[in-house]
């Protein structure tokens, strides 16, 4: 049988090697490689609709980058809110609307996490204050870490355990519990009160996570999310008819 394709999300110019791409994007690649998978790049030049570039496809990564433009909740940019690119809000926002209306697996990660939530009616925090949870070397160097609270009866506790899981943390912005999106559950949350893991109960599989599984620096640990992803992209090839 083949592999699932899985489609992964991006910024910057097509013509730009995967494995050249700032911030290791190439880990997702690996990652989905490692679980059996094969990787679709995915970038903000595709002028098709989310649901034809989903039509090969049996799974997606919205993967980690800038911020999300705040027109797209209603809201007017915050001092620290950049790098906005709406094309690729655009395209992920599509994305995780279309797949989520054929059932395909979605997993969202960092600025993904993000994007799910706005993708399903919820605004975000544009910027937590002191700047505890971003990377150091504004947000270009080595990753903070702390810990989080996996919450028992999710998804996300049968893969990687409930209660308190150390992660890395790399992002500015921030789901609040309070404004969560049409139909998803918490999964995971930080000792200061954001929304670190979340998911959709009403999908085949669905989940966001505000910290990033596929970096060499927590492969181990986090290795279920991929594999468990990717058992649900096989059985969504199944269950799908022959592509012509």
């Amino acid at each position: 049988m083949a592999a699932p394709r899985i489609g992964i999300t991006r910024s910057l110019a097509p013509s730009l090697p995967v494995e050249t791409i700032p911030f290791s994007y190439q880990k997702y690649h690996d990652r989905v490689r490692e679980a059996g998978g094969e990787p679709v790049d995915l970038h903000p030049a595709m002028t098709a609709a989310a649901e034809q570039l989903l039509m090969d496809l049996d799974g997606v990564i919205i993967s980690g980058g800038p911020d999300i433009n705040p027109s797209r909740y209603d809201q007017e940019p915050h001092p620290e809110t950049a790098g906005i690119s709406d094309a690729r809000d655009g395209l992920e926002i599509g994305l995780i609307q279309a797949a989520m209306a054929r059932d395909l697996p979605v997993f969202c990660i960092c600025r993904g996490h993000q994007a799910l939530n706005v993708a399903l009616g919820g605004p975000l925090l544009q910027h937590i204050d002191g700047d505890g949870h971003r990377a150091l070397e504004g947000g270009a160097g080595d990753s903070r870490w702390h810990d989080i609270e996996v919450r028992a009866g999710t998804r996300l506790s049968a893969l990687i355990g409930a209660g308190t899981i150390r992660t890395n943390s790399r992002h500015h912005q921030a789901v609040l519990p309070e404004a969560l999106g049409d139909g998803l559950v918490i999964s995971a949350m930080s000792p200061d009160g954001l929304v670190e893991g979340m998911e959709s109960p009403a999908h085949r599989w669905v989940v966001g996570v505000q910290w990033h599984p596929e970096r060499d620096e927590v492969e181990e640990p986090f290795r279920p999310l991929f594999r468990d992803f990717l058992d649900a992209a096989a059985r969504s090839r199944q269950a799908t008819p022959a592509r012509g």
